[in-house]
């Protein structure tokens, strides 16, 4: 008989290395305007994106830790999965195919206007051999959450409240640095960037939480944490995750 698998690409990824699948949305930019989300951040939509997320780590419960902000997530797998025997292709569509199932599912538990046409996401898988090298994804993922959303807070202010076109705030806000775009918050607008909520400065961070129950049997949960992932702190407490030992 013909062998269906001929011709098929051997995309099996390296072992003992730290892989990470970043799905991102596809023209969301377009897609959070027609379904008129709040503007410079929806808690709605970026819980819809956290519940999509659960339901990708209740299913792959290789993945150990996910990080989202915005329209993108990222998921590390331990550096000893197995999963589909470490085949790029299957890893990436599966994850992609999965957070779009949920986020569709899911979607009329936080967004009270009907879903107007499908979303749709992409994905990528990148290889970490260090420690280091994962620390640097994820704070480099964080700091993006941040400059990102120092941006938005600033411009939407702008335009909100001072009767800008999005052209003119977008020409006020060009060449600024942070402490500019803090400076305007506060004396224009009487906004302490600290004190917006977590999860929109410092993003969402899920994790496995592992407890006993009343019979003393392991129970895991997922829990979702919006704390500082770029210091050590968050890495000392879950160092455990990144276990250095041989995975072969």
């Amino acid at each position: 008989g013909i062998n269906a698998e001929y011709g098929e690409l051997d995309d099996k990824l390296l072992k003992n290395v730290w892989m990470v699948v970043r799905v991102d949305g596809k023209g969301f930019h377009k897609f959070t305007s027609d379904h008129k989300f709040e503007k410079p951040n929806d808690l709605a939509a970026l819980n819809l994106m956290n519940d999509a997320a659960k339901g990708v780590m209740s299913e792959l419960q290789d993945i150990f830790m996910a990080y989202g902000q915005s329209d993108e997530y990222s998921f590390i797998f331990k550096r000893s999965s197995t999963l589909y025997g470490r085949r790029s292709s299957k890893i990436i569509s599966t994850v992609c195919s999965m957070f779009t199932s949920h986020y569709v599912f899911n979607w009329n538990k936080h967004i009270k206007d009907p879903l107007m046409y499908p979303p749709s996401f992409d994905a990528r898988v990148v290889l970490y051999p260090s420690v280091r090298d994962v620390r640097n994804y994820f704070s480099w993922r964080q700091a993006d959450c941040h400059i990102n959303n120092l941006y938005n807070t600033c411009f939407w202010a702008l335009v909100h409240n001072s009767s800008m076109s999005t052209k003119e705030a977008e020409k006020r806000l060009n060449g600024t640095f942070s402490s500019d775009k803090n400076e305007i918050l506060f004396s224009e607008f009487g906004i302490n960037y600290n004190d917006l909520s977590e999860i929109f400065r410092k993003g969402s961070t899920i994790i496995w939480n592992e407890s006993k129950d009343e019979n003393g049997r392991i129970r895991k949960d997922l829990q979702l944490l919006t704390c500082d992932i770029i210091g050590d702190s968050y890495w000392d407490e879950h160092a455990f995750y990144l276990d250095t030992s041989s995975c072969d």
